[in-house]
């Protein structure tokens, strides 16, 4: 019996075992023949854990001034890692990950500029996850977060040289924006968010669909160390670089408007600083900045995110006085010569009093003309309401589209806001007070006045290209958006705005150039305070002028406000404002290589310059002295490489003519002209910062110095030419 049972209970188990290993290879055979576990893709499965893909960098369009100065490029940074896993070591003689914490950290803490303790601490926790008998959270590798990022390529340099096992880096890109502060409201700046860099203010953020990049990928098979298998079925996408960007900023004009600014800034610590200067012909902005400013190379605390120029309306004074001569000279109303009584002014009975920026007390009977170039409130008051009339004065503000946006190619423009509904708000609008408009459009409207009639839409983008073939993507054209006035006004009125600055009774005698005409019109605004009335104290304005050059032929229009500066006793309003309108215009205007038309002699005659390149320099001084007073050798050269002014220039007998050698070095400049030294700045690719006005009076290279092409010039003026 027993041996019964247990036959019995042998087939039961052979046949249990039977039955689960028919079960088992029926399993197996299933999975070889399926390749399928619980509906995962084993061929799959497999092929993505030996699969890598990584992502290709590409390269950010480029941001470049007119003339292809670079303003914004991707820099290469790097990522530092530590290697911790054991098994990356095939040889402990030669270790590839780290072995020592505690000396890697204290070799790496002055590079990362944190303390050993810290980075120690991180590998540690690399290390131990190692130690750990599940060896389920094993990590290949630790990073250092903030600490490891954007390392230059010196400083991975010096890293290297330490050989610390296990010290690896990642290439990655960073925004870099050679320049710092220049222009950095208009380039705006872009940062790294995730894998890419994304433009999040200015010309970077409007201009996102060019400037933008698309990464190229590859994917190939490797083992667990990263090691291309044989085969490793590598398929790889091409990354797509972004267009570059090119701006109508012009690079020299930038860089003269920020020194300025600067410099009153340092000086004067004023609130605000707004200026820009445009082409009125074309609506290009050749500059264009703000302060406070930032660097975006290390955004902070930054005070004002705003480019104020498109973006901050506000009371913009007796500028707006411009437009409202402009008007009623258009309309054929306007007699300059007729008299009226300065001082004060009510529209009606129960308006308030308008009072003259002399405290009311006015100029007795003057001419309108003479309003004008004493800035006359009472003057652009009687005009509006009892010569113009406040609807057709309403009409020209359409006109001048002092009611509407530009439409400038930058983010955030702000709208102006039309106070225009009471008869005291028709006049006070007329001279700049109670409706608010931004600079920007003022500056338009001002193109009107500036070219002839035809007022044009203003741009920042030139040209965008195509980084890997040089096309030509898109490209901005000027385009004239209206004409408001005639010709024949615009010329009445800048001879006006001219006389504001020439004549004894005008308001903007201290923003006379040295060797230009120049036209404009002062502003002295007064603020909003919190309470909602107009502040008090000689520095609580906004002090501007709006100005071209030029004034028969404007080259260039300027625009420049300073709110609140910090003023001496003895000084001024106008004056940290004259101060930047006088450096930016003269110094442009005279790299622009304009003709001086200031005091222009009549019956001067010119002389085509001969070509003397080539010659013996004694030879040629002796011939160009037959006809010219100054003639002047620049370097000790034995011959003569070119001439400034160049070959076949129709010159003044008197003007100073340059003979280049070949081998020029640094002349004494004194009693140069600006212009004149601009000739030598332009021919040697020099940079220069010029102070004061007149004649050359100090230089800061000496002279019989090499001149090194790139090399930085300041010059002090003087108005004392002797």
């Amino acid at each position: 019996m027993k041996s019964v049972n247990t036959h019995r209970g042998a087939a039961i188990l052979m046949l249990t075992f039977a039955v689960m290993f028919l079960v088992v290879t029926g399993r197996f055979l299933y999975i070889q023949t399926t390749a399928e576990v619980q509906g995962v893709d084993l061929n799959k499965w497999a092929e993505e854990i030996r699969t890598s893909s990584y992502a290709i960098d590409a390269t950010r369009g480029r941001i470049l001034d007119k003339n292809g100065m670079v303003l914004a490029y991707d820099r290469p940074t790097y990522r530092m890692y530590a290697v911790v896993d054991p098994d990356y070591t095939s040889n402990p003689e030669d270790p590839r990950h780290v072995t020592e914490p505690d000396v890697a950290a204290s070799k790496l803490a002055p590079f990362l500029e944190t303390d050993a303790s810290s980075i120690e601490s991180t590998i540690r926790s690399g290390l131990d996850t190692h130690e750990n008998e599940d060896g389920e959270d094993d990590r290949f590798q630790v990073e250092f977060g903030s600490d490891g990022r954007n390392l230059s390529q010196s400083t991975v340099d010096e890293i290297n040289k330490l050989d610390i096992p296990g010290i690896q880096f990642i290439e990655e890109s960073k925004r870099y924006y050679p320049n710092g502060v220049f222009a950095s409201h208009v380039i705006g700046f872009a940062r790294n968010q995730g894998d890419k860099i994304n433009g999040v203010t200015g010309i970077e953020k409007q201009m996102e669909e060019y400037l933008k990049e698309e990464k190229g990928h590859i994917t190939y098979e490797r083992d667990k160390y990263g090691t291309k298998l044989l085969d490793p079925n590598e398929v790889m996408t091409d990354p797509e670089p972004g267009d570059d960007v090119y701006l109508t900023i012009d690079q020299k004009i930038q860089t003269f408007l920020e020194d300025a600014m600067t410099q009153v800034d340092e000086q004067y610590s004023p609130k605000k600083i707004m200026a820009a200067v445009m082409d009125p012909k074309t609506g290009e902005v050749l500059a264009m900045s703000n302060r406070p400013s930032y660097n975006p190379n290390a955004i902070g605390n930054v005070e004002n995110w705003y480019n104020d120029i498109i973006s901050y309306p506000f009371e913009v004074g007796s500028p707006m006085k411009i437009f409202t001569w402009a008007a009623a000279i258009e309309e054929g109303v306007y007699k300059g010569t007729d008299l009226y009584r300065s001082g004060t002014y009510r529209v009606t009975e129960k308006s308030r009093k308008i009072g003259d920026h002399n405290n009311g007390e006015g100029w007795g009977p003057i001419s309108y003309n003479e309003g004008f170039q004493r800035s006359s409130n009472v003057a652009a008051s009687k005009l509006v309401f009892e010569v113009l009339g406040p609807t057709k004065f309403r009409d020209y503000l359409t006109e001048f589209h002092l009611d509407q946006k530009t439409g400038i190619d930058l983010p955030g423009e702000k709208a102006s806001k039309l106070v225009y509904n009471r008869p005291i708000e028709y006049i006070t609008t007329s001279f700049g007070q109670g409706s608010i408009f931004t600079p920007i459009q003022m500056m338009t409207a001002a193109t009107a006045i500036a070219n002839d009639g035809k007022m044009m839409r203003p741009y920042m983008l030139s040209k965008i290209t195509s980084t890997e073939t040089g096309d030509v993507v898109k490209e901005s054209r000027p385009e004239v958006i209206g004409e408001p006035v005639s010709k024949e006004t615009a010329e009445k009125v800048r001879e006006l705005m001219g006389t504001v600055v020439t004549s004894e009774n005008g308001t903007g005698q201290s923003f006379k150039l040295d060797d230009f005409s120049l036209a404009g019109k002062t502003g002295t605004a007064e603020i909003v305070g919190s309470n909602g009335n107009y502040m008090i104290g000689r520095e609580n304005y906004v002090f501007s002028f709006m100005g071209m050059a030029p004034q028969e032929d404007p080259e260039l229009l300027m625009y420049v406000a300073v709110q609140q500066p910090d003023l001496e006793p003895t000084e001024l309003g106008s004056e940290p404002v004259s101060y930047i309108v006088r450096t930016v215009m003269e110094n442009s205007l005279h790299y622009l290589d304009i003709q001086p038309d200031k005091d222009k002699q009549e019956d001067v005659s010119q002389f085509p310059l001969p070509d003397v390149t080539g010659m013996k320099v004694g030879e040629a001084k002796a011939q160009l002295g037959e006809t010219f007073e100054d003639v002047v050798v620049i370097g000790d050269g034995d011959n003569v490489v070119s001439t400034l002014p160049g070959t076949d220039s129709e010159v003044l007998a008197s003007q100073k003519i340059m003979l280049v050698t070949d081998q020029p070095k640094m002349p004494d400049l004194t009693g140069y002209s600006l212009r004149d030294v601009h000739r030598i700045v332009n021919h040697f690719n020099l940079k220069i910062e010029a102070m004061g006005n007149g004649f050359v009076a100090k230089q800061n290279i000496s002279p019989g110095s090499a001149i090194q092409e790139g090399g930085y010039l300041v010059v002090e003026l003087t108005t004392d030419s002797s």
